[in-house]
């Protein structure tokens, strides 16, 4: 098994984040599709500024690129 870089990582949990928090709006309470909102506003802007938080704690714990 090939271990993940760092952009690897971040889309992995950028696309748990979505498809959970799709699932509990779904199951649970619609105001869940806010957080899948906010996880694409994220991705949205990291691409614009070149910034992210995920990536931030990722490489402070750690993950190599």
């Amino acid at each position: 098994m090939t271990r993940l870089g760092i952009d690897s990582w971040l889309r992995l949990i950028a696309g748990f984040f979505i498809l959970l928090s799709v699932l509990l709006g779904y199951t649970l309470d619609a105001r869940f599709y806010l957080f899948t909102a906010f996880v694409g506003l994220n991705l949205f802007q990291s691409a614009l500024t070149g910034w992210c938080p995920m990536m931030s704690l990722l490489r402070r714990i750690g993950v190599q690129a």
